[in-house]
């Protein structure tokens, strides 16, 4: 079950074409789908999040918790829909595609994918644009 709850003046457009995408994410990762919840937010609201449970004192666009059991992906993914907003501006590219960037971004935190090293990163975002071009021709 994917869930979008929004905690600021945001829509997502076609949610069931999106939860569809991330369910076969999930499972081409090798995975089963449990809870995933997505939170859209404000920068205010990530960011107090971000100081009390990470210690960190900066904006962010996404938060992951994870709560997997075994290879079931259960989650809260938590994104900024403002800072969203910024990067699409920042990285020349569209809102809707930095969105969907995010969105796929937390999951694959939830599938085990990390982004801390220039090899994690590289990886990372190698598989973002793989999940990208599958829900661009979807």
């Amino acid at each position: 079950m994917i869930d979008f709850n929004f905690e600021t003046d945001f829509e997502l457009k076609n949610p069931i074409k999106l939860q569809k995408w991330i369910s076969e994410t999930i499972i081409s990762e090798g995975y089963e789908l449990g809870e995933l919840l997505y939170i859209f937010c404000d920068d205010e609201y990530l960011h107090k999040l971000n100081i009390e449970y990470l210690n960190h004192d900066t904006l962010t666009d996404v938060i992951s918790f994870d709560y997997n059991i075994g290879k079931i992906i259960n989650g809260e993914i938590y994104i900024s829909v403002e800072r969203v907003a910024e990067n699409a501006i920042d990285f020349k590219t569209d809102f809707e595609n930095e969105l969907h960037r995010v969105m796929i971004h937390g999951v694959l935190h939830l599938c085990g994918y990390k982004d801390k090293s220039d090899t994690e990163e590289r990886i990372m975002r190698q598989k973002e644009e793989e999940c990208l071009r599958r829900l661009s021709i979807s």
